[in-house]
């Protein structure tokens, strides 16, 4: 089995991409995007990070159950974010709660004044 060796220039190229991509976002940083502050800033991190799995992890020459195990690393990590985010952004949608006598209602919660 021979072993794929990757040319010096793509090693290059993909360092100075990363270096761009790094000046991208310290760039964009100093403008007020609104909501798709955070939005911009992971495209770019998601960008860079694909680039060091494919070239520097060697992913992109490996074999199909190599690259199988990273797409399922995550699709599991984007599973336990999103299970998170489900949790933590639903976390206002009881509105008014009947209180119960001597515990206070959590944060972001209308509770009706006991009586």
């Amino acid at each position: 089995m021979s072993e794929h060796v990757t040319p010096f220039p793509v090693y290059l190229f993909v360092f100075l991409a990363l270096l761009v991509l790094t000046g991208l976002t310290a760039w964009i940083a100093f403008f007020d995007l609104g909501i798709f502050n955070n939005v911009v800033a992971l495209g770019i991190a998601i960008l860079k990070g694909t680039l060091v799995v494919l070239f520097f992890m060697h992913v992109a020459h490996s074999s199909r159950l190599s690259k199988l195990v990273v797409v399922g690393g995550f699709v599991w990590l984007i599973l336990l974010f999103g299970l998170t985010l489900t949790d933590y952004l639903t976390r206002g949608f009881l509105g008014n709660v009947t209180p119960v006598e001597g515990i206070e209602a959590p944060p972001g919660v209308v509770a009706p004044p006991v009586e």
